[in-house]
């Protein structure tokens, strides 16, 4: 398949009916194909030895054909995104940062020539590809589930002999981990304040890390007690660099619990269900039927979903109502009066920044991701910059935005009245916004996202080379290649 040039993922994807967003308890539900009855209530008791046993026990060949292309999937948009944040100031600070503590050169950062130590070659990878918010989502929790699980095993496999069907399998594992813990505690350990993608992601990195270190059952429960002794990332940082700094060193921590357990350096068995236990500590519920409910059979893994637009998920519904009625009123800024939103809580609790100031700060801004994409059509990473937070005619237009709190509007909905100066109204429900598990992303979307982010950063001719990588993991001798073949030359 050619590559398409610079462009945003509407664009690509304008062709197809934009229907709306994506479906509750915040995003979405898990479809039914991918989804069991729910299973009956488990005790708090062997829970973190129990996921051990699967976590050791679970084989390539066990996972179904659409679990392992879904895993592909991931691989692909990880891939993309890490390469498209690679050259952000955020990532060169980290690197400068790092570089006179980082030990010997055995891991890629993707997108750059500069080689690190696993853990901290992770840790960079992690921050890089979720520095755009443009990475994977578990709707269910709002995890990235990538971030902090392929960035530690793309380092590890770049140390020791990895296969690319071992590499998918401890990835898929990992993901499922990390989703199925988060699912224990989400929303309460959310909304008090956590960083869900940080707190749970560790527990991926090390559940996937263990697997391809071949931790036996006793080591396997260790590295989730480490795992669970290193909760990292607070919603307080959203906005800033930090933010990205919790998938980063979600994925370091977890090769560090991991590493460890390796050699048997020891925790307690109960880590995540004990009274003092890691769910009882960070929530006030925990359902540890999320965790152990059919294992093997349903995967979390397979829900996972890719953004079309590079920002905070709940304003990807706004987003795609303002790109369809400007593109279909051809519509300018200085024909708009105002511009009505029905919302969620949720999306002024998350994005309700004002006056962003930055790209970083713009990303968590309902205001500017509708003014923005009223006036350039789109939400890549290019109206998610500085430049644009700062655009005199985006900045004017924003103010203009007015969203009000309404009673039976979903989080993942938005219903959007503009009102132009000649006194016509124009309005757009979004119910299944495109990136949603009812509306997924194309895999020749994903191609045009993933082009798109490597621009400038690969030659053309390497950009099609990893992406077929990553469509091919399974057949890879050695799945170092992908980080060998994503790097700046």
């Amino acid at each position: 398949m050619p590559i398409t040039g610079r462009r945003t993922l509407l664009q690509t994807a304008a062709t197809l009916p934009l229907l709306a967003a994506t479906a509750s308890p915040v995003f979405a539900q898990a479809s039914e194909a991918a989804s069991s009855p729910p299973a009956k209530a488990v005790p708090a008791k062997d829970v973190t030895r129990t996921l051990a046993h699967y976590l050791v026990t679970a084989a390539y060949d066990d996972l179904p054909a659409p679990v392992r292309k879904e895993g592909v999937r991931t691989l692909l948009n990880w891939v993309g995104v890490a390469i498209g944040g690679s050259r952000h100031q955020t990532v060169d600070i980290a690197v400068a940062a790092l570089a006179p503590f980082s030990g010997p050169a055995q891991a890629s950062l993707l997108g750059r020539r500069e080689r690190f130590d696993i853990m901290n070659a992770a840790f960079v990878n992690g921050v890089s590809s979720h520095i755009f918010d443009y990475d994977d989502t578990h709707l269910k929790t709002i995890i990235h589930p990538a971030g902090p699980v392929a960035s530690a095993i793309l380092a590890l496999s770049e140390m020791q002999p990895v296969s690319g069907k071992d590499f998918l399998n401890a990835l898929v594992l990992g993901v499922e981990t990390e989703c199925r813990i988060g699912n224990a505690v989400y929303p309460n350990h959310y909304d008090v304040g956590w960083h869900i993608t940080g707190t749970a992601g560790v527990f991926g990195s090390a559940a996937a890390v263990g697997k391809l270190l071949n931790l036996n059952e006793l080591q396997m429960v260790w590295a989730l007690g480490l795992a669970a002794s290193q909760p990292v990332g607070l919603r307080e940082s959203f906005g800033s660099m930090n933010k990205s700094f919790n998938p980063g060193r979600a994925a370091s921590n977890g090769i560090f619990a991991a590493m460890l357990a390796s050699k048997n350096f020891t925790s307690s068995d109960q880590m995540i269900e004990a009274k003092r236990g890691w769910a009882n500590v960070v929530s006030t519920k925990q359902d540890y039927s999320e965790i152990l409910g059919d294992l093997g059979k349903r995967y979390e893994a397979a829900l996972n979903t890719y953004k079309p637009f590079a920002c905070g998920i709940v304003m990807h519904p706004a987003i795609d109502a303002a790109v369809q009625l400007r593109d279909e009123n051809r519509l300018a800024a200085d024909q708009i009066e105002r511009v009505d939103l029905k919302v969620h809580p949720l999306v002024l609790e998350l994005t309700g920044k004002k006056t962003p100031r930055d790209g970083l700060e713009a990303k968590f801004s309902i205001y500017h991701a509708v003014a923005v994409a009223l006036v350039e059509g789109a939400g890549g990473e290019k109206q998610f910059s500085d430049r644009a937070a700062n655009d005199p005619v985006v900045v004017a237009l924003r103010s203009k935005v007015l969203p009000v709190v309404t009673p039976g509007i979903d989080p993942a909905q938005v219903d959007m009245t503009i009102v132009l100066k000649d006194g016509r109204t124009l309005r757009r429900f979004i119910a299944r916004a495109i990136g949603s598990t009812e509306t997924p992303m194309t895999d020749k979307q994903l191609e045009a996202k993933f082009a798109d982010l490597a621009e400038g950063i690969l030659p053309a001719s390497a950009i099609r080379r990893v992406m077929d990588a990553c469509w091919n993991v399974e057949s890879l001798n050695s799945a170092a290649e992908i980080a060998k073949m994503a790097v700046s030359v």
